[in-house]
């Protein structure tokens, strides 16, 4: 099998060194429990809406199926299995895997984990309701690659979520230098501005693979109370929806 053109060892080393601390709210990932509440708010609201669920009840996502690509320990893929979703996660971390399988198993939740990236799943001619790329596309070594595969595991009436971050000064500025170097809320070496990726690239990537972005905001941090909040702005980060409108062949 051919090396998957995705992977950034750097990144993967990075991950691997830190694997431990996922479900540490107080620790290294506390900004991604955080963010948590606002990507399961944003995804919830456009899935009913798409599927004619009900956001009001207890497991609106019940019967879809859903891969979260680059799960690392499976925040969000455990908050979509207690809504209901039948939960694939996958991460090329090793590490990543075990831990979200444990942490799973612990709260009594089915989510199947495994070792891959997009491009391995694809290979398995699976395709999905949900396809949730959070926080990922900033640590690829090639975005249109991954971007390719995570389209095609987009089923003919499904959706996908993206959330990253855009390559601005002041993206730099805020997410680097302040959260890196002066808040300490990430560690140092977390983020590489040359890997920020700008909306209308993944509006492009997202065209290429027949996805049409039907929903973006932007998120906001507070610097003095660690607070998330939604905002027009995506100047730093952003999140879209988007949904099939077109089958893209292979």
């Amino acid at each position: 099998m051919s090396r998957d053109v995705t992977i950034d060892d750097r990144e993967v080393e990075f991950y691997s060194r830190m694997a431990d601390t996922w479900w540490d709210r107080e620790g290294p990932f506390w900004p991604i429990h955080k963010l948590n509440e606002l990507r399961v708010a944003y995804i919830l609201e456009h899935v009913c809406d798409h599927f004619g669920r009900d956001p009001t009840s207890e497991q609106p996502l019940q019967g879809l199926s859903l891969v979260d690509v680059g799960c690392g320990g499976g925040i969000l893929s455990e908050s979509m299995a207690r809504h209901g979703a039948e939960v694939t996660g996958v991460d090329i971390v090793e590490k990543n895997i075990a831990i979200a399988t444990l942490h799973a198993a612990r709260e009594g939740l089915h989510i199947d984990y495994r070792v891959a990236t997009a491009q391995q799943l694809l290979e398995t001619h699976e395709t999905f309701d949900i396809v949730l790329n959070m926080e990922v596309v900033e640590h690829v070594a090639d975005v249109a690659a991954f971007m390719r595969d995570c389209t095609r595991l987009t089923n003919s009436a499904g959706v996908m979520f993206l959330a990253t971050i855009n390559r601005t000064p002041l993206a730099w500025l805020f997410a680097i230098v302040g959260a890196e170097y002066i808040l300490g809320w990430l560690p140092r070496g977390t983020h590489r501005w040359h890997m920020f990726q700008k909306p209308e690239l993944m509006r492009q990537r997202l065209a290429e693979g027949g996805l049409e972005i039907a929903s973006s905001c932007g998120v906001a941090a507070n610097p003095f109370t660690r607070e998330l909040r939604f905002t027009s702005s995506m100047a730093v980060n952003y999140m879209l929806f988007a949904r099939r409108v077109a089958r893209i062949d292979a």
